[in-house]
């Protein structure tokens, strides 16, 4: 599709003075190495003295700098895509599959799922009764979530023609009832603006009711939801239930379609998590409404640009018919009702802004998981246009897609219109007489002998599956756009507390490693596909944060190693060297504050966000690291682990909480909280030893024995490692549980009994 106007514009960002700064602290590093590896020969020389020590520090440092490296790879050359959805001829526009995954009910409240299905039912788009479909796909096959979907869809009857009518900014009710209306009218319009908006309110605030009232029981004696009757949670047969048929609709104010799905469980399949039930998603609403451009958000990720869908077909459209360009359009993940300064680190903006950015200027920005709009072909595995025309003409034939989309004749005859190419192609087809074949293709044995989740779908085999399944993408030869609005397209709840943090990080984690060390790896995807070296070495900047744990583990304990033992890895104050570790130190903190600054955010924020990196790598990228390791000896199995949601039916549109700090960390008996414990005692105690040996004169007097250097590494992992610190002497929920406590003291006696008994 051509148009006069333009509708995007990739803008280069001036990156000169972080250019300099990288290379400064790239020049640091490689001094540091510098003189570790001439101290190392030196000592060498020795017989006397031991050369593990610096040996282990230098090899520490080696992959410190491999990372920076990752890293400055990855922000190297930063851009922006603008948008101008004004431009868009609204008859041409393509039909649009929404997607949206639960899995727990009780973990993930049915009330945040509706909030986000009614935001999506009420985007701006022209005929969007026609064109656009949502699809919920509940893997908790939940009787309460399929009833607040049908409440919900009476109430979107209400919802959606008045947002329309008065332009409402943010379509998710809990959000847009938080405040006042910001709608303002005078004389009768306004009269009638604010009886309206009272009416919606009270009605909004009346199947919240009904929803969280909701009992299973009185539910399943409603004959609409006899399918859920005898159905467990793991064991049950597909349901499809439309929920909206817009082609039935007899109100003249369409709004999309909405169909829930269940799909198949059984003890006998493996159900390859999330990326399973896309596939499902994809296969149901291909033989349903068959939409060409498919968007997928998470339960908990409104749509908080009504125009979010008009902007993504800027960049959808917008390259001259070049469509290799938008391979799918990610918007970064942002956060409403956000705890102030992130105290977790888990809101990730300096990520999404500085990497992300960057990324984007290479190969394209990752696929992140939710928030992005994909080219239905391009979940199916069709290459780029350039690749295209090097193969054989013609379209596959029947055979040939049978064995790739499965035995559905219906599947099978809608992937061979989507193949080829017209995205504008949109069959009418009655969404009630498809639900038979919807069951079909939702099957546990459905995808047996066919290549879903490897050519086709979202891929299996890691539980990231939105990086391996982009990363395919990429690798095919696509590339990726960045779609960052004002206001930003979706906001979602980000996790709260110690545990659920520390579980999210350890779930991202587990899967990044898994696809490392898998046959999907970027370097694979490098040296024998079309994955570009640059977005290769950007993807390994993510990979390896689980390998980066016993890296980073390993040189946290060089510093009480050296107190406890009277050693030293780091040159003293007097000597000339001092002064590389201590530059690096410097120069490094301020870069990343001055990172923090650069996208409006404070100095605690970046305290955070450090301190929990150093949190997270000692707990939940380690413990990523070992279960990957037990899987891959055949000793263990990787477990999807669901994040809590908060419910976000309060009235001030935050998370709901009982605590009165939520910005302390909160701690269980999680086994993720056993090593950073450890860590914190190890750190206190070698202090307390060092500075006794300082004072009272104990110390050995030795060239070798413990400097400044050593304390310092000491006193600023405590300082880190604070929220620890305080647990260990906390109560409640603050306080660190004694087990954990035990069975951490136990891993400190045997550290210092093993350095100290020679």
């Amino acid at each position: 599709m051509a148009s006069a106007k333009k509708l995007q514009e990739r803008v280069a960002l001036p990156r000169t003075a972080w250019m300099l700064a990288d290379f400064v602290i790239l020049f640091l590093l490689l001094a540091l190495l510098a003189r570790r590896a001439a101290s190392l020969w030196e000592e060498h020389a020795s017989t006397s003295t031991s050369t593990w020590l610096p040996a282990l520090a230098l090899v520490c440092e080696a992959w410190f700098t491999f990372v920076w490296l990752l890293n400055m790879n990855c922000k190297w050359s930063p851009v922006r895509f603008d948008t101008y959805p004004e431009n868009l001829p609204d008859e041409e526009l393509p039909a649009v599959d929404m997607f949206v995954t639960t899995a727990d009910p009780a973990l993930e409240p049915p009330v945040i799922t509706v909030n986000t299905v009614l935001s999506l039912l009420a985007v701006d788009y022209p005929d969007a009764g026609g064109k656009l479909a949502c699809y919920v796909s509940d893997d908790g096959c939940s009787p309460v979530t399929c009833y607040a979907l049908r409440e919900a869809a009476e109430f979107a009857a209400l919802w959606v023609p008045f947002c329309k009518r008065h332009g409402v900014g943010v379509r998710a009710p809990f959000m847009y009832f938080s405040s006042a209306p910001t709608e303002v009218a005078t004389g009768a319009a306004g009269h009638e603006f604010s009886e309206n908006w009272a009416f919606i309110k009270s009605e909004y605030e009346k199947l919240v009711t009904r929803i969280e009232k909701a009992d299973e029981g009185s539910i399943l004696r409603d004959g609409e939801f006899a399918e859920f009757i005898d159905a467990e949670r793991r064991n049950h047969p597909t349901i499809v239930k439309v929920l909206w048929d817009n082609s039935k609709s007899k109100t003249g104010e369409g709004f999309p379609h909405l169909v829930y799905v269940s799909r198949e469980k059984s003890p006998e399949h493996y159900h390859n998590f999330k990326a399973g039930a896309m596939n499902v998603l994809t296969r149901v609403s291909g033989v349903m409404s068959n939409a060409p451009i498919m968007l997928n958000v998470d339960c908990d990720m409104f749509a908080n640009n009504p125009q979010v869908v008009l902007h993504a077909m800027c960049l959808l459209l917008g390259f001259g018919g070049d469509e290799t360009q938008s391979g799918f359009v990610q918007a970064p993940q942002k956060f409403y009702g956000a705890l102030k300064d992130d105290p977790f680190g888990n809101q990730l903006e300096v990520l999404y802004k500085k990497v992300g950015g960057g990324v984007a200027g290479i190969q394209g920005i990752f696929y992140g998981g939710t928030g992005c709009f994909h080219r239905r072909k391009v979940i199916y595995g069709v290459p780029p246009p350039d690749v295209v025309k090097h193969e054989r003409a013609g379209s596959p034939s029947f055979k040939e897609l049978q064995i790739k989309f499965g035995s559905s004749k219906e599947l099978i005859e809608s992937s061979r219109d989507i193949i080829s190419g017209d995205v504008l192609a949109r069959p009418a087809v009655d969404m009630s007489s498809r639900v038979e074949v919807a069951k079909l293709v939702g099957a546990c044995s459905y995808e047996a002998g066919t290549c879903w989740g490897q050519e086709i779908g979202w891929v299996y085999g890691s539980m990231t599956e939105d990086i391996l399944t982009g990363q395919r993408i990429h690798a095919t030869g696509w590339k990726s756009a960045l779609l960052d609005t004002t206001p930003p397209a979706f906001l979602g709840c980000a996790p709260t507390g110690g545990p659920a943090s520390l579980t999210q990080f350890k779930r991202w984690a587990t899967g990044l490693l898994e696809i490392l060390i898998s046959g999907n790896s970027p370097i694979l995807g490098a040296i024998f596909r079309r994955l570009q070296l640059r977005q290769c070495l950007a993807y390994l900047i993510i990979d390896v944060w689980p390998v980066r744990a016993p890296f980073e583990l390993c040189y946290a304990l060089l510093g009480p190693f050296c107190l406890l033992t009277n050693q030293s890895f780091l040159p003293k104050v007097s000597d000339e060297g001092f002064r590389i570790p201590l530059a690096l130190f410097l120069a490094y903190n301020m870069y990343n504050l001055m990172e923090y600054k650069d996208c409006g955010l404070s100095a605690r924020a970046w305290w955070n966000n450090h301190r929990m990196q150093r949190i997270t790598s000692a707990s939940a990228w380690l413990l990523a690291f070992l279960t990957v390791l037990l899987k891959t000896v055949g000793l263990s199995e990787t477990v999807f682990e669901v994040t809590r949601k908060e419910s976000s039916s309060t009235s001030d549109g935050g998370a709901t909480t009982d605590e009165a700090d939520p910005g302390l960390f909160t701690f269980d008996s999680s086994p993720v909280f056993i090593p950073v414990t450890a860590l914190s005692i190890l750190n206190i105690v070698a202090i307390v030893v060092g500075a006794w040996r300082a004072l009272f004169g104990t110390a050995t007097a030795v060239r070798g024995g413990p400097g400044m250097g050593e304390f310092v590494c000491c006193v600023w992992m405590v300082l880190c490692l604070w929220p620890f610190v305080r647990g260990l002497v906390s109560r409640g929920r603050y306080g660190i549980p004694w087990s954990v406590k035990v069975k951490a003291g136990l891993i400190v006696s045997v550290f210092v009994h093993l350095w100290t008994r020679n």
